[in-house]
């Protein structure tokens, strides 16, 4: 039975979720059980379409792939605020390299999307093209995260684990694809259609690209950080979709997060002056409901609160005099 009204007595913080998602109450609806969310009334809930799957065990690297700091560890010893976000000619020649390579291990593990087919199965082939290239899987052990890339599907926004799950027809999926090579971090992830998809699902996906255009395109030298942010949260209003909030674009470089974020929602506090030679990723998360998520008790996994599908489009960009030039094209 699918329940939808929170009861008059809320349970503890690690007990079952009074909606009987299996999570612990702290992981599902206590944020959205808040005073302010109670002034706005019960949200609907519905039984999402994605289930967690069999976790396989984490792939392993050769021996002769350079790592990040935290390949063993799984705990960054670089801190995020030590790097520059304006890169020297020399970081940016790598850099340029290791998201042209980011780019197309992309292109190649999209290539392979079809009903049928597992989450895990495209870790796989995405791992194997990260080494043929001489790059290190930059999620794998990040923070202990288990696997090569991350795989969104359909109500998930951000870090969904591949696993035994088979996508099926109608699905959409994000794959978010990070390559350490030559020392540095290229990032970038698409939106792909598994099968047919429902016409809200493509209007979904084809408003959240062009989000991605847009904030690209609001990328100028001596304008605040907010620019961007503000020119994608006017176009997902404006047709009827809202922005994740809990996410941001990051700087990038040497270190997989710098300390710059980037909002995809208006943030007057984001005033950092853009400037020529920073590089960062832009990456909005779309929601064709609330912008509201709760997170699976892995750890990773986001989904939207309401049930509604997510999609998500992601470039890492350098800063130049003209405007943006996007370095994760295949």
């Amino acid at each position: 039975m699918t329940v939808t009204t929170p009861p008059a007595v809320l349970p503890g913080p690690n007990e079952p979720c009074w909606c009987g998602s299996g999570s612990k109450y702290k992981k599902c609806h206590r944020g959205a059980d808040s005073v302010e969310a109670r002034k706005r009334g019960p949200e609907p809930v519905r039984a999402g379409s994605v289930r967690p799957g069999i976790i396989s065990p984490r792939r392993s690297v050769p021996a002769n792939i350079p790592r990040p700091d935290y390949a063993e560890s799984g705990k960054p010893r670089r801190s995020r605020f030590a790097e520059s976000d304006v890169k020297s000619p020399e970081v940016l020649a790598r850099m340029r390299r290791a998201c042209r390579a980011a780019g197309q291990v992309l292109q190649e593990a999209a290539s392979h999307l079809r009903p049928g087919i597992t989450t895990d199965e495209i870790d796989a082939i995405t791992h194997a093209a990260y080494i043929q290239r001489g790059g290190y899987p930059s999620t794998l052990n990040y923070h202990g995260y288990p696997k090569s890339l991350c795989t969104s599907v359909n109500e998930v926004i951000c870090h969904g684990i591949p696993d035994s799950r088979a996508l099926e027809d109608g699905d959409i999926v994000n794959l978010d694809i990070t390559i350490f090579l030559e020392g540095v971090h290229g990032d970038c992830s698409a939106t792909y259609f598994v099968g047919k998809v429902d016409p809200e699902s493509e209007r979904l996906v084809r408003v959240t690209r062009e989000c991605l255009d847009l904030g690209i395109g609001a990328v100028k030298v001596g304008r605040p950080i907010s620019d961007i942010g503000r020119a994608i949260e006017g176009h997902a209003t404006k047709n009827g979709m809202s922005v994740v909030r809990a996410y941001c674009g990051h700087g990038i470089g040497e270190t997989f997060h710098t300390s710059l974020q980037i909002p995809h929602y208006y943030e007057a506090e984001a005033d950092t002056v853009i400037e020529p030679g920073m590089v960062f990723t832009i990456e909005p998360m779309i929601n064709l409901g609330d912008w509201h998520h709760r997170s699976w008790d892995d750890g990773w996994t986001a989904v939207t609160a309401d049930g509604k599908r997510s999609a998500q489009f992601e470039h890492t960009i350098l800063v130049t005099e003209q405007g943006a030039e996007i370095l994760t094209l295949p």
